[in-house]
């Protein structure tokens, strides 16, 4: 039997250790990595943050996460030698001087440096700066960042070119989460592992193909950050393109970082722009009023506890999206995004052509078309919805709809799931860039986006009330039914 793979230990600082996202999913997702045996040895986790420590608040912080996040009883060897690994420093990240406590905990000969910028992007230049002038740092080194990257593309180019002045490209891991989820990257292997799917994947038989990424959720009080952003710009911009991306991408030459890359930025580069022209029948806002969420009255956006009363920021958007290409030519994507919708749900629908001949009068006037569901959140999995024979000994042949469901719980009893921070805190350690997003694929979703935002701002568009618990704007609906289309909305 061979040995498992082993890799160089780590260094993993966390800068913002003690911030919301560190301590609700990183330090979670690092346990159960270390519980998989997938934690080399050696690896050291390295909290960062402001606050002054009293007893390893990092420590306590991840004993706090697993008491509240944790599904499952903690194994209490795996916790000693998750907690072992632990230790903290207390930094204002804006004082260069401080960075300098990271050389004397570090070793740069046993392990690879990791730097994970879990904090606002206003702070990434102060940490890179810091970072370079630590004598912390080697060629191995890596930073991870979070989105938001940039507000738009201007700003998104001084984040990159203030990170490119201390760290190369391959040094960079630019994090979008739904690349690590089992049903995103299961993407790759439906398309490309599969006959079925990979001759059938363009306008000859696709019709068209919906992306749902909904919020439960309301503003939770992140004001501060999505008052200026807008859901175009918090879930459009990173999430629901590059889901587009691997929908929509030609086959890489393999699975390489390079080439998933080169392949996905042809898709960028293939969107329709989204212009004054075109706004109008392409686009739809909305933005959420006071309404019910599973029987119980929630506020409007407006109406939560310290809003911007006169905000024009959008809650919900809904995009037609076409891509200009031999493969896609006349196949609509439709992407929609918002808060406050009925339920906490994401899924992916590609919708087959019907066939232009019907036998089957007696079952169907006209036979329902293939659809093929992959569904992201909340129950991981894929189905595939087809015609099949009813049972019997009728004269005639009489057909109804079936579907061939894989759900990822039941097909996989008994194993773990792996949440998405674990695959990528695993891919960074590793070395690994195939699932980061490149820096030219952040700037061409930023030109396509700023197209639809300067559209907006010249044409003074205002987002549409919508009661919260609803699926968005009725414009929403119009915006598929003008083309004889209308959204899937089974949950």
């Amino acid at each position: 039997m061979k040995n498992k793979k082993t890799f160089k230990p780590c260094d993993l600082v966390i800068f913002g250790a003690l911030g919301d996202l560190a301590t609700r999913k990183l330090l979670l997702c690092l346990y159960q990595l270390d519980k998989a045996n997938l934690l080399e040895p050696d690896t050291k986790i390295i909290g960062v943050d402001r606050f002054a420590d009293e007893g390893n608040l990092l420590l306590k912080a991840a004993n706090t996460c697993l008491e509240k996040f944790l599904k499952e009883e903690r194994d209490l060897l795996v916790w000693e030698r998750f907690s072992a690994r632990m230790s903290y420093l207390q930094m204002d990240l804006t004082q260069p001087d401080e960075y300098k406590q990271l050389a004397k905990v570090v070793d740069k000969e046993k392990r690879r440096m990791i730097n994970y910028f879990s904090v606002p992007p206003f702070l990434f230049k102060a940490i890179c700066q810091g970072l370079k002038l630590s004598g912390a740092l080697t060629p191995e080194s890596r930073m991870v960042m979070e989105k938001p990257i940039g507000y738009d593309l201007e700003s998104s180019k001084e984040i990159n070119d203030a990170v490119a002045d201390v760290f190369t490209g391959d040094q960079v891991c630019r994090i979008d989460h739904y690349l690590g989820k089992e049903t995103v990257l299961n993407l790759l292997a439906l398309r490309f592992a599969n006959s079925l799917f990979i001759t059938n994947w363009d306008h000859n038989t696709i019709d068209h193909i919906q992306i749902t990424v909904a919020e439960e959720i309301g503003i939770e009080g992140r004001w501060g950050y999505f008052d200026q952003s807008g859901q175009t710009r918090d879930m459009m911009q990173n999430h629901l393109l590059q889901i587009l991306t691997f929908i929509a991408m030609e086959p890489p030459v393999s699975l390489d970082a390079d080439n998933i890359h080169y392949e996905k930025i042809k898709v960028l580069k293939d969107l329709r722009p989204i212009t004054v022209e075109n706004v109008a029948d392409k686009t739809v806002r909305g933005q959420y009023a006071a309404g019910q969420i599973k029987g119980a009255a929630v506020p409007g956006y407006t109406e939560e506890e310290g809003a911007n009363t006169e905000s024009g920021a959008e809650t919900f958007v809904a995009v037609r999206v076409d891509i200009d290409n031999w493969r896609w030519a006349g196949v609509p994507f439709y992407l929609r995004t918002g808060k406050r919708l009925p339920a906490k749900h994401s899924e992916i629908i590609i919708q087959f052509k019907a066939l232009p001949h019907n036998i089957f009068k007696d079952s169907f006037e006209q036979l329902p078309a293939n659809k093929l569901s992959i569904r992201l959140q909340p129950d991981e999995g894929v189905d595939v919805e087809i015609l099949n024979k009813i049972p019997g000994i009728d004269e005639r042949i009489k057909v109804q709809e079936n579907k061939l469901d894989l759900s990822f719980s039941e097909a996989f009893k008994g194993s773990h799931i792996v949440d998405a921070y674990e695959r990528l805190l695993l891919e960074a350690m590793r070395g690994h860039s195939t699932l980061f997003i490149s820096r030219e694929e952040i700037e061409q979703a930023w030109t396509w986006i700023d197209s639809m935002q300067n559209a907006w701002q010249q044409t003074q568009d205002t987002p549409q009330p919508y009661p919260a618990g609803t699926w968005g704007p009725d414009a929403a609906t119009t915006l598929l039914a003008r083309d004889g289309r209308e959204w899937e909305n089974d949950i």
